[in-house]
């Protein structure tokens, strides 16, 4: 066992300054955005922010803004906060002797003395930067280096595969799937990857002549070329590419704009998809990682280029903005629940009922974090 996790160790440790930088660039950018739009639309508001920290733990360096903000990185670089006037802790949990205390003016900038709606908008906001982070960024990708692509067509087909079972020819093109356009063979194997075990249509062109076939792709454990391991749907169709084969579309700003909102919107289809997968039984757990993964696969991507490594940040904002909306207390989306609950009574929980909630919240938290850490150690283990 001493053997494995020093195995691990070294796996980490040997590409330390490969994988730390990119991952914490990829993080910075994620969590700054992130905490940007509670800060942004606080201020909005009227709320009195008092810190805006990159980090957690010891400040590493900092100021004070006109308004008396103190923006700070602190020493722990996973995650971030904004505190607000009112707040108790960095979780925005709030200060009874505080809140009671306070003079009339205060209250005006008082996080907790705002109405329901307002509160609900400065928390929403963070995930929902998120989500505007990972459009831009596609956004510009697009505009800037265009939409690469190659035809789907099929250069070879696995013995025994379910490609074979439907059907498919060499020299077939496909050109729908389930009566949507398919523009390219990456979207094919994007649609494929998320769809295994249900039946499928293929529209494709074979000759002169179009035909339907009905396909069921498989659940295999697929590498990519950094040799991790991914769990994905395939039908056992190759694309063999020759020079002149991929071929890269430009496109004018406002179609970019809704690529980037179709990316980002598969994006959050393909871990929704996952995330019912997991509770059904589909899915398996072992793909659910935590911050070892993302510095590994950071520094892997950043071995591509610049524009591979913002495609990550873009990823990874989608990924931090959706966990945060999931309705646990001490995340933003259990803020979102008690706030609900609160406009449905006319009143808010009861401060026992919060604490209550916010403890059983950091209990889930620290338990995913343990859980995706422990997948972390064996897939590098593993690597």
């Amino acid at each position: 066992m001493s053997e494995f996790f020093l195995h691990s160790f070294n796996t980490l440790s040997h590409g330390l300054i490969g994988y730390v930088i990119p991952f914490l660039f990829v993080l910075t950018i994620v969590v700054f955005f992130h905490e940007l739009g509670h800060f942004l639309v606080a201020r909005w508001a009227g709320v009195k922010v008092l810190t805006f920290s990159l980090g957690f733990g010891p400040e590493l360096a900092g100021f004070n803004d006109r308004h008396g903000t103190r923006w700070k990185i602190s020493a722990v670089p996973l995650g971030g906060y904004v505190k607000f006037f009112g707040d108790d802790s960095e979780a925005s949990t709030p200060s009874s002797e505080a809140l009671a205390s306070m003079s009339e003016e205060e209250r005006q900038g008082s996080f907790h003395h705002k109405k329901v709606g307002p509160r609900a908008a400065i928390v929403a906001a963070g995930p929902i930067a998120n989500f505007i982070l990972a459009i831009v960024i596609f956004t510009c990708l697009f505009t800037f280096f265009g939409k690469p692509s190659t035809s789907a067509r099929v250069d070879q087909v696995e013995a025994g595969s379910a490609a074979a079972t439907a059907g498919f020819q060499v020299g077939d093109t496909v050109t729908a799937i389930d009566g949507s356009k398919i523009d390219s063979f990456s979207d094919m194997q994007r649609i494929v990857s998320v769809r295994a075990g249900e039946p499928m249509t293929f529209t494709i062109k074979r000759g002169d002549s179009t035909l339907e076939l009905h396909g069921t792709p498989q659940l295999k454990e697929v590498k990519d070329p950094f040799g991790n391991a991914h769990k994905l749907g395939v039908l056992g169709i190759t694309r063999k590419t020759a020079a002149g084969d991929v071929t890269t579309e430009r496109v004018d700003p406002a179609t970019a704009l809704w690529l980037g909102v179709k990316e980002t919107w598969f994006v959050v289809d393909r871990t929704l998809s996952y995330i019912g997968g997991v509770f059904t039984g589909r899915e398996a757990a072992d793909q659910v990682g935590g911050p070892l993964r993302i510095a590994q696969i950071s520094g892997q991507v950043a071995t591509i280029g610049l524009a591979a490594l913002v495609h990550l940040a873009a990823v990874l904002s989608i990924s931090i903005g959706l966990l945060n909306l999931f309705p646990v207390p001490l995340l933003d989306g259990g803020h979102l629940l008690f706030y609900a609950v609160e406009a449905v009574r006319g009143r808010p929980l009861s401060e026992r009922a919060q604490e209550m909630g916010f403890r059983i919240g950091l209990g889930l938290v620290l338990m995913l974090m343990v859980f995706a850490t422990y997948n972390d150690i064996l897939h590098l283990a593993a690597s």
